[in-house]
This record gives C-alpha cells, structure tokens and sequence, in this order.
C-alpha cells in the first residue's frame, strides 16, 4: 500500500511526495482510512512514539477542513512545548503546497502576545500544551464552539505530567458532537477514564500490545555500586563510539551537573532542563538535531516531547519511578524500524525495578557487565578501523604528495606503519583503560562461576568460619565469633553488671591461641584498593577456597593495585594453589610470596 491509496488531495500528496513518504507505517494505514471515511467516529490509537502518529491524524484534518471560515475546527493537545513544536512544524510541512491552513501553535514558555495576535487572525487548527490553552481560553481569546475534531496526543504522558485538571476542565468546555482521537502508548486507569467520560463509543487500534516496548529495541541494565554509576556512563559512552542518544535523570540539578562533568571529561554533551530559557532550549535542541551533540542529558519533562530522528541509544541513568515512563524514554530510540538499545544504569537496591519493568514491556532486559578497558580499547579500535576504511579520498589532492611521505616513511614496512598510526591515535585509550577496575559489584549469584566468595562472609546469621582476621594490632587468631559471642552473652546473662561483661572478655581473651610471629609469613595478590577489594573480600576469597580447614590469618594490609597478607607458613602453599586457579572481579589471582 501506498499514500496514493488514500485519495488525498493533490497538494498534500504533492508535500508528502517532497517528504519522501511512500509506504505509510502501520499506525497510518489504519488510522487515515478510518478518519476519512468514518467522520464521527471517535478513535483510540495505542501506539508507541515514533510511528508516525502525527501524519496518521494530521493529514486527514488537513484533508477535511472548511476554508470557508477561519474559525476553530480542530485542536491538537499535546504534553510540552516540544513536541507541539515538532507538530506545528509537520503540520506545515503536510500544508506547505495548500493555501494558508490557519495552523497555530501555543505553548508556555513564550510570550502571550505573539500567540494572540496569531489567534485573532484565525486559527483553523490549533496545536496547544494544556497549561497555555487553558490560560488563553480563561482570557477568552481561544472560541472553541466550533470544533470538529480533538486529538488527545501523548495522552498517559499529559497525565502523568499532571494535567488532569486542566483536560477536565478543557474537556467539559468542548462541546459534544466532535470527533475525539486519543492516542497513547500505554493505558493506565486515568486515560481509561477519559476516553470513558469524553468519547462516544471509540474504535481501538492497538499496534502490538497494550504497554509493550517496541520489538526492534533492545533492552539490557548494567548493576553497579551507586558510587559507580558516572564511571559506568562514561564506559558506555567509549564502549558505542557511535552514540547518539539521551541520558535521563531523576533532577534538573543532577542533569546540569552530569553533562557538566561529562563535557569536562572530553564528551560532547549538554543538558536539557527546566532551568534553560526557551531560546536557550531552542539553541541546544538544533545542535543535538544536527549531530554537533552526541548525548543530551535531561529530565523526563524536559524531554518530553521530543522527536528525534536516529538515536542510537537511551540511557537510564536514573530508574522513573513510574515504570510506564520507562517505555516513553525507550520508544524514542529504534523507530522507522532501525534498531535501537535502551541501557540502565542501576544499583544492588533496583534490581526489583528491572523485573517490574519486564512485565510492562513484556520483554526480557538482559543483565550485562559494564564494559572492562580491553572491550572498550577493542571496540574505539575497530571503529578507528572502519572510519578509516570508510573514509572518502580525493586521489587529485592526495596525489602530489604521495612522493614526499613516501620519502618520510622510507624504511618502514606496512606493520611499522600501522602500528604507529593507530599508537598515534589509541594512545589515549590505552593509557586510560589499561588496567582500570571491573564496575561491577560482588554479588554471589553472579560471581559464583569465578569465585563465589561473596557468600562466605555476607551471613550475618553467626555461621560457621573457617578462619578469622588477626589483622588488628599484631593480634593472631583463629577462634570461631560464634563460639566466644556464646560465651561473653552468657556471662551477661549471668551477671548483668560490668564486671559480668569483663569476666566474659576475659574467657574470650584466654580461649585466643598464642601464636608466634616467626611461624607466619607474607603473601601478595594483584587485588587492592583501585578493584574495590578490602579485607572482607579477600577473607571471603579464602573462606571459600579452603572450606573444611582452619586458617589463621595475621595482618593485612590493602594497597591500590595489590594486597599483602600474612598466613601460616603451614598453609601458604595451599593458599598459593587454591587462589591462583580463580579469577576474581574480572581478574585472573596472581599471587606471591
């Protein structure tokens, strides 16, 4: 099927041709037969964004309007400012071959008057955010009596960006006989509610089902400590060289400072948010649109609304507290049936969210490591390859030069050369990423292929250890917590007094074996401080390893790059062999004495 089909008139199918439309999108197939031939029907259109929800109700009321008379007969509501800006200027687009339409566009943030007088000249359609509409209506400078048809655009995102009382109060001004088309991506109670109490009888077309993500986009969340999440987002950012997406967090303060650090680190990124002026919103949405700026960094409300053509990725980082703005943030990628990846950053605490947020999008997100230095370092690499086998060169200009840098690099064989200009150009990542830590947090489950050490010291319910930590002071032990927790709480039990509590530390001191420091000796892992590897980690490695044995451990102290441990010098070969068969947080244990 074609747009031909749809027996538009000559001068939109002339503008849609000049747009490149040829096959419409699923949404439009359905919607625009419908609104031509059935004009009293209202309608329910579930649909993700970036379907091309604008031309399926935008071409038909550009098809059915009364030149006649200036007067209102269709009004567009929308959720924010940028997206009834990006409407205004498609509806432009669809009209740009037909006499003046009338289309006007109002929104908060820009000045009353301009808007006004645009009004007194006639408005056939208007495309408005509900807060200016309802204002400009309580000045009686907007006469909706006339209306024919109402489009309710982004409808969930209007209530869930609290409009509630202002779509009452614009709906019950409306009067009835119109044709209402409400759209939105996914159905919760209150839109139920609307199209229940305002429409007559709607028709539903469901593109895919209620509140599902769209199939071409992939999903995958990244755990981390919430000490970690900035390093995690810069090592995504190096991990797709190619990015071209948002960043969504929680606070306009959190979005200024975020692009601020990340601008500072090397990245071309700014923030959208609701401190900004309308020019200087303005001024950063036409460089992200032009590609002068990779990622944008915003809030939910700044970016509601806008349309973006080819993002690559959307980034999480920060969970919604509502799960349903997950999918809103997600359907700005993968659209025009490009793929597309929506990532979350979350910490240990949200994993929760994540299994919520499945059942939403009825699609699995896969749980993945935050990119080490050696993938990243591979993946600029092969993009510094194929930008190189990509690049265009103009043999002519080259040309003349040729025998110079030939003269330059005489001596040095295509190897020599290579490896040069890719050091030349990879230095920085190399240097950078070389030995960097691995992101992710000890979990037991899913760190118990490698070295399950989480476990053996997590319980805080008194199980049984192999070993204690003799690390505090030059004291050496190997009595077990529970036991001389047993018998200090026994001799408070008995005695409640101080002196009851000091009998009980004095039992507890007698049971401690003395050991002598000769018989101890010093071992070093290349795990320290950098890796996030303190002393618990590294009594849980041990704990595991040599289950069914008694360790006495004596001091331990972290370094950033290593750590080094005292161990009886009994043991120390056994621990030497346990430790070096395991990889942990990402790194194969290399140990000495």
């Amino acid at each position: 099927m074609n747009f031909y089909e749809f027996s538009l008139n000559e001068k939109i199918q002339k503008a849609i041709a000049a747009m490149d439309f040829i096959e419409p999108t699923p949404v439009q197939e359905q919607v625009i037969p419908l609104l031509l031939n059935e004009e009293h029907r209202d309608l329910v259109g579930l649909s993700q964004t970036g379907t091309g929800k604008t031309a399926a109700f935008g071409l038909p009321l550009l098809e059915t309007l009364d030149f006649s008379t200036t007067q209102t007969q269709a009004l567009i509501l929308c959720p924010t400012r940028e997206l009834c800006m990006q409407i205004d200027r498609d509806m432009h687009q669809f009209s740009k071959f037909m006499d003046d339409p009338g289309i006007i566009a109002v929104y908060g943030g820009a000045g009353y008057r301009p808007q006004i007088s645009a009004l007194r000249r006639g408005a056939r359609i208007i495309i408005a955010t509900p807060g200016r509409l309802r204002d400009l209506m309580e000045k009686g400078e907007v006469d909706l009596s006339n209306l024919a048809y109402l489009v309710l655009d982004e409808a969930d995102t209007m209530l869930n960006m609290g409009f509630k009382e202002e779509l009452d109060e614009i709906l019950a001004d409306i009067p009835t006989g119109k044709q209402t088309l409400l759209f939105s991506a996914t159905m919760p109670p209150e839109v139920a509610r609307i199209a229940k109490s305002y429409m007559n009888n709607p028709v539903e077309i469901t593109m895919g089902f209620k509140n599902a993500g769209a199939a071409n986009i992939e999903h995958r969340y990244f755990m981390v400590h919430a000490r970690d999440k900035f390093p995690a987002l810069k090592r995504l950012a190096d991990y797709y060289p190619g990015i071209y997406g948002i960043v969504f967090c929680r606070t306009r303060i959190q979005a200024r400072e975020l692009a601020e650090k990340l601008a500072k680190e090397g990245y071309n990124a700014d923030a959208l948010h609701g401190d900004l002026s309308q020019p200087q919103r303005e001024s950063i949405m036409e460089k992200f649109r032009s590609g002068s700026l990779s990622i944008l960094v915003a809030t939910d409300i700044a970016a509601r609304g806008l349309d973006v053509q080819n993002l690559t990725h959307i980034i999480h980082y920060d969970l919604p507290d509502d799960m349903e703005v997950y999918n809103h943030r997600s359907g700005r990628t993968g659209r025009a049936g490009k793929s597309g990846q929506s990532l979350a950053i979350i910490n240990m605490k949200e994993r929760f969210k994540i299994r919520r947020i499945e059942q939403l999008i009825r699609k699995p997100i896969i749980e993945t490591p935050v990119p080490g230095g050696r993938e990243i370092c591979e993946q600029q690499l092969m993009n510094l390859v194929d930008k190189i086998r990509s690049t265009d060169y103009n043999g002519k200009l080259i040309e003349p030069f040729l025998p110079m840098i030939a003269e330059k690099l005489e001596g040095m064989d295509k190897e020599d050369v290579i490896k040069r200009v890719f050091s030349m150009e990879f230095n920085r990542f190399l240097s950078y990423y070389g030995n960097v830590p691995d992101l992710s947090p000890v979990v037991a489950e899913a760190r118990r292929k490698e070295s399950s050490f989480a476990g053996s010291y997590a319980d805080k319910r008194g199980r049984d250890r192999n070993f204690r930590d003799g690390s505090r002071g030059d004291r050496y032990e190997s009595t077990d917590r529970r036991s001389r927790g047993k018998q200090a709480g026994s001799a408070d039990r008995r005695d409640g007094s101080d002196r009851g509590r000091d009998r009980g530390r004095d039992r507890d001191e007698r049971s401690r074996p003395v050991v002598n420091e000769n018989d101890f000796t010093w071992l070093t892992i290349n795990l320290g401080a950098n890796d996030r590897f303190g002393k618990k980690d590294l009594l849980g490695v041990i704990n595991q390893q040599v289950q069914g044995r008694q360790v006495t451990l004596g001091k331990i102290v972290t370094e950033s790059t290593y750590t080094r441990f005292q161990v009886p010098k009994d043991t120390s070969d056994l621990l030497e062999k346990s430790l070096s068969r395991i990889s942990v947080l990402g790194k194969r244990i290399r140990i000495k004495g």
